[in-house]
Order: C-alpha cells, then structure tokens, then sequence
C-alpha cells in the first residue's frame, strides 16, 4: 500500500509587516559547544531564535573561500540533504553572521585564556567555548 504524500502550507507575513504588526526583531542565542585547532571543521554550535525555535548540529567550516555555516544535514540519494535553512537571501546573511560572530568571539576568548596561562578543558581535541548571546 502506497500512501500519499500531503503538503500543509502556511503564509507568513514578510520582516517588514511583521515589524508594522508589533512583532519583535529576531534575536539569536548562540552557543558555541566546542572549538577545533585543526581539520575544517572549526566549531560545533547550536542557535535558539527568539527563545521559541532551537537549532542543534550547526558546524562553522573552514572552505576554500573562508569561514561558513554548515547547517545540519542527512545523506539522501543525491548526497547530502539540510535539515533546515534560511530561506531568504537576507535571513540566510543575518543568521550566518550571528554564528559566526559567535564563533570569532570564542575564538579570541580561547586565545586570551591561553595567552593568561589558563589550561585547555580535559577531553580532547575540543576546546569548550562559553555560551555567548
């Protein structure tokens, strides 16, 4: 027995109407989990939008072009599938800002911390970074 697949839409009002309507900004919780010296994989991060909708799985990578966020993904047929993403050329701007403005904050924070003598956390590779907002 096959089932049928069925869509469920909704329309959502764009930034700007929703700006008119009341609605507060969009606020990012970044939290940098862990930071990696070496390899491309940078970082491992997760991101709670306005308190009500949380991201986990989230990489910075280090690519040919710089830093990007790799949003979490699965492998399908045709390789690999994300999860979720922004689905705005702006959103997808703003979001991946916040984590990696996130990500260099840690960063520097790590080397200040190394810089004053203060030992790396135990286990690992990774580097345990302090939850930034």
């Amino acid at each position: 027995m096959e089932m049928a697949k069925t869509q469920k839409t909704a329309t959502v009002q764009p930034a700007a109407a929703m700006q008119e309507r009341g609605y507060a900004p969009l606020q990012y919780d970044v939290k940098i989990h862990s930071l990696y010296p070496e390899g491309s994989c940078r970082a491992s991060a997760s991101v709670n939008l306005n308190g009500s909708f949380a991201i986990r799985g989230l990489k910075v990578m280090e690519g040919t072009n710089g830093l990007f966020v790799s949003m979490p993904s699965y492998k399908g047929r045709d390789g690999y599938k994300d999860i979720c993403f922004p689905c705005t050329k702006e959103f997808h701007q703003q979001f991946h800002q916040a984590v990696l403005d996130a990500y260099q904050q840690a960063a520097r924070y790590q080397q200040s911390a190394a810089a004053q003598g203060v030992p790396p956390a135990p286990g690992g590779p990774a580097q345990k970074a302090p939850r930034l907002t």
